[in-house]
């Protein structure tokens, strides 16, 4: 049981005080902070594993249940009925996870800040989550198709229908993403304030393609997918740069720099939340001061 305000966890390391933080974060998001699969999640001894997490919201006690297994689906129920979509879940506990990977999120691939950046609108946007789902999905399909057509080419004329299913759903994730950096005028704020007033941070989005093209761009690139098994063009290829006074820091900015930034896009995070639910979301943080000088810890 929890405290009101701050609650500290703190003992030997692998005693597991970040799964505690794993299963809040799970029942706030249906996933892990990690990125990893159900399957990992469950104890190596066991097939099965289950959450249960009260909160309490607004003067409401709201029950959670998290049922993870790991060759099927998993099972979410609220108030002890089952949902259907994971959708329905969320919103109902805003979370802001921080842990020291989250440091290196500057300089890491693209991959890490497509995830930031999915993980956070997904938590505030039920549509975004539906589009960025079927939009995986068909890239997954799509690519397995892409693969038979290299055995079978009498398959290729069935592409067009995945394209045009591929178009729709990633036009909605490009202009989603597009809304969700024109926004994020906080991040400059936040980090004017972190680096003393030296350093103006600005988030720029740069997708592999535009909605208006995506369409006549899957169509081009048809023979080169075909030839590489895979789909080359999407969102699910862009990725977002940090430009401190106009420096992209991404490529040329110091340690310190990609730290300070990776700072203010999480207590940016916080904000953010707070601006479009008028909730404070619960801030989960995994030993993440350990890693930061004294300026950064005071902040």
């Amino acid at each position: 049981s929890f405290d009101r305000g701050t609650n500290i966890l703190y003992g030997d390391n692998a005693q597991g005080k970040t799964n505690i933080l794993e299963a809040i974060y799970l029942c706030a998001t249906t996933k892990s902070h990690k990125g990893a699969k159900d399957k990992d999640i469950v104890n190596f001894n066991e097939e099965e594993a289950h959450i249960r997490a009260y909160l309490e919201k607004k003067e409401d006690e709201i029950r959670i249940d998290m049922h993870l297994r790991k060759n099927k689906s998993k099972g979410i129920a609220i108030d002890g009925t089952r949902i259907k979509k994971a959708a329905e879940l969320l919103g109902i506990m805003n979370v802001v996870f921080f842990s020291p990977e989250d440091l290196s999120i500057i300089k890491n691939g693209p991959a890490e800040r497509r995830h930031f950046v999915d993980m956070e609108l997904c938590q505030l946007d039920a549509g975004y989550l539906y589009n960025l789902n079927h939009y995986n999905r068909i890239v997954n399909q799509r690519n397995r198709l892409l693969k038979d057509i290299y055995q079978n080419p009498s398959l290729r004329d069935t592409l067009s229908v995945w394209d045009d299913q591929m178009a729709a759903f990633g036009s909605q994730v490009i202009e989603r993403r597009i809304t969700f950096t024109e926004q994020n005028d906080i991040i400059g704020e936040i980090h004017s304030r972190l680096s003393g007033g030296r350093e103006h941070l600005k988030v720029v989005y740069e997708p592999d393609v535009t909605s208006e093209n995506f369409a006549e761009a899957l169509h081009r690139n048809q023979e080169r997918d075909i030839r590489l098994k895979m789909t080359s063009t999407g969102p699910h290829r862009d990725d977002f740069s940090f430009l401190a006074d106009g420096v992209d820091i991404r490529k040329f900015g110091s340690q310190g720099q990609q730290r300070t930034a990776a700072l203010s896009l999480k207590l940016s995070e916080i904000e953010l939340v707070k601006k479009m639910t008028k909730d404070t979301p619960v801030l989960l943080l995994d030993d993440v001061l350990s890693e930061l000088d004294s300026n950064r810890q005071n902040y």
